[in-house]
């Protein structure tokens, strides 16, 4: 199976399988004597890992992620830091049940990626879904810790803004509020709502869908490229590659197709520090590609989840009829685990652009620009 690397410059390649011995991944691209220990990378596995509350999967894994080559103690520092080359990271599984998957191992789950592993392949892994497992994706934000690192004053954050039909109320977001509840929720008055409501859905053996928006401070303006490298562009492949991810929208994304060309373009005063001002963000902050400055705002839909108690009919690997409903331990609404995810993604999609710029241009063009000399 290839197509397991994503990016140019920074890229990151992870391996394992959810109930196999370990997960990892290898950063290469990552320039050298940035500050990095464990410690750096822990926080962020911290806010995925599952079971630590009813509303997530109970498989207890403590994600303790080591770091095994790309790094070396900076003696004059006094530090350890990275040295150019590939950063090669792992944690190990410790809490695997192959056994919950075996009543399911030959059938598949409708909205489940299991009859098109088996169609492609040949051969699945039923336990836990073997690499199309959400799994994988704790490597993805040990790479996302690296990568915050490689931009300086790059700060990347994410909240649950939305689960099924109910949305948060704007007006009361507060970013300290996100850690403060089991839903990454800035919104304090819906989480206490998502608490009841999500417990009647898992009461019912279903699942829900949730929408994230991830907001990306301190990007500089450049960024990306204007054809086949828009920043944009690379951000929604990124996000859709997320397993359970089936929309991106960027800025005001599909909500632009309602406004007028006055109200959608975001107007522009100068500023007292003599840089531009953006009167408004409907942009996302990427216009044309290339980022302009502002924070870059993107959100992303996430299905329910496909295991669920519910009978529900399909069909097996040999061409039966049949129901299936899935037992073991599972997320009822896996877009809560999805915030520290995307917060990766767009953290290593805008470090691998930083780097792209760097390398073709050196230093951003001194703006404004002088005005030509009268002939």
């Amino acid at each position: 199976m290839s197509f397991n690397t994503f990016g140019h410059l920074f890229r990151v390649t992870t391996f394992g399988e959810s109930h196999g011995p370990a997960i990892g991944c290898v950063v290469d691209g990552c320039p050298p004597r940035i500050p990095l220990s464990e410690r750096d990378i822990q926080p962020y596995l911290d806010r995925r890992r599952p079971g630590q509350s009813r509303f997530t999967t109970q498989r207890q894994e403590p994600d303790a992620v080591k770091i095994l080559s790309g790094v070396f103690l900076d003696e004059a520092a006094g530090m350890q830091v990275t040295t150019g080359t590939p950063i090669a990271l792992i944690i190990d599984n410790v809490d695997q049940r192959a056994k919950d998957y075996s009543d399911i191992k030959d059938k598949y789950r409708p909205g489940h990626a299991d009859y098109t592993y088996d169609v492609k392949y040949g051969l699945r892994d039923y336990r836990g879904g073997g690499r199309q497992s959400a799994r994988e994706t704790a490597m993805r934000v040990a790479a996302g810790a690296i990568a915050r690192k490689v931009v300086p004053g790059l700060a990347v954050r994410g909240a649950l803004v939305q689960m099924g039909p109910h949305r948060i109320d704007r007006t009361r977001w507060d970013w300290a509020e996100v850690d403060r509840n089991a839903f990454f929720c800035p919104d304090a008055d819906k989480a206490k709502f998502f608490a009841e409501y999500l417990d009647g859905v898992r009461k019912r053996g279903s699942s829900i869908g949730a929408v994230i928006e991830v907001v990306a401070d301190g990007v500089p303006a450049g960024l990306g490229s204007p054809i086949y490298g828009k920043l944009d562009g690379d951000l929604a492949a990124a996000l859709m590659g997320i397993n359970a991810v089936k929309g991106v929208e960027i800025g005001a994304g599909f909500g632009a197709a309602e406004l007028s060309g006055e109200q959608n373009g975001d107007e522009i005063r100068m500023g007292n520090d003599g840089k531009p001002v953006f009167l408004s963000n409907n942009a996302g902050g990427i216009l044309g590609g290339i980022s302009t400055g502002q924070p870059v705002v993107a959100r992303f839909a996430v299905k329910p989840t496909s295991s669920i108690l519910i009978p529900r009919r399909t069909v097996d690997r040999y061409g039966h009829e049949t129901e299936i409903s899935t037992t073991g331990r599972h997320d009822p609404c896996v877009g809560i685990r999805a915030v520290p995810i995307g917060e990766a993604m767009v953290a290593c999609v805008i470090a691998d652009h930083y780097l792209r710029q760097r390398g073709q241009v050196g230093e951003t063009p001194s703006w404004p620009f002088s005005p030509p000399r009268a002939p």
